[in-house]
């Protein structure tokens, strides 16, 4: 029911169902980007959200796609909106004064494995450049929405039970940050049209891998750091670079789990 504009990015090889990202808004994260020296995959803690704001205010930086986008995103009559954009963890300051009014924010998590697993497969990273990333991503999308309304899910708990899940999402985006109720509640067909979890090819081999492989830690809460098949032999110097950051990205995991990443005072890890 929230409306999310065109052009979007359509559906790919590695997601059939498409990524329900606006076009513009994606190209002008990446201008944004790219003017500083930074780009998604990569030098990402470098980007300087009010100096992005500078360059657009002094014409340094292109804005054609993000005035597109800002035509939808400000338009009244698009209310309730959507707008998806992995690069809004990082640039999301940028956009904020931009908005005739202020976003709530829906964050939710996946394991950190998953997502290095499938970073690997689609660009050929390695698993500690995309457990790097999985961290960056996640602790800049927590420190940027500080002070927005938010309202908090995981992978998890949006695949263990979809139409009561994503509803109780859209009832406290209306109940908690006041934003404007969808013209209609979700039904079953839409999570079925929509939600596939034979599409999450890396949680089914991650699950398979968690009950036989040996547990690295243990965080409060009861939540198990199990190891993973790597390419390097267990001796190799970037098989302990890779497990190191493994630790550290689960242990971000586990807090998001718990409730304690979310704290004003917590401590984000050195990626």
């Amino acid at each position: 029911g929230y409306r999310v504009g065109a052009p979007l990015i359509g559906a790919a090889e590695d997601n059939e169902k498409g990524f329900f990202e606006r076009i513009d808004v994606v190209l002008q994260n990446d201008e944004f980007m790219k003017l500083q020296d930074v780009w998604w995959g990569g030098n990402l803690r470098a980007y300087d959200w009010e100096k992005a704001l500078r360059d657009k205010e002094s014409g340094a930086v292109k804005f054609k796609e993000g005035e597109r986008g800002l035509r939808f995103l400000n338009d009244p009559a698009n209310s309730p909106w959507l707008q998806k954009d992995p690069r809004m963890c990082i640039t999301l300051k940028t956009w904020i004064p931009l908005l005739d009014r202020e976003p709530a924010v829906v964050f939710t998590y996946r394991h950190p494995l998953e997502v290095a697993l499938s970073l690997k497969k689609r660009q050929k990273f390695t698993i500690e450049h995309g457990l790097r990333l999985w961290i960056i991503y996640n602790m800049r999308a927590v420190q940027n929405s500080v002070g927005l309304c938010r309202v908090l899910s995981s992978n998890e708990e949006i695949l263990s039970n979809p139409l009561e899940e994503i509803q109780r999402i859209a009832d406290d985006l209306t109940t908690k940050c006041n934003v404007k109720a969808a013209p209609r509640r979700l039904q079953q067909a839409d999570v079925d049209k929509f939600i596939d979890p034979n599409l999450q090819h890396n949680k089914k081999k991650r699950q398979q891998d968690d009950s036989t492989m040996r547990v690295l830690e243990e965080h409060p809460g009861g939540c198990i750091v199990r190891d993973f098949h790597s390419e390097y032999e267990e001796s190799h110097p970037k098989r302990q670079v890779e497990l190191a950051m493994y630790k550290k990205a689960m242990k971000v995991f586990c807090d998001f789990k718990s409730g304690k990443a979310y704290e004003p005072e917590y401590e984000w890890p050195e990626p």
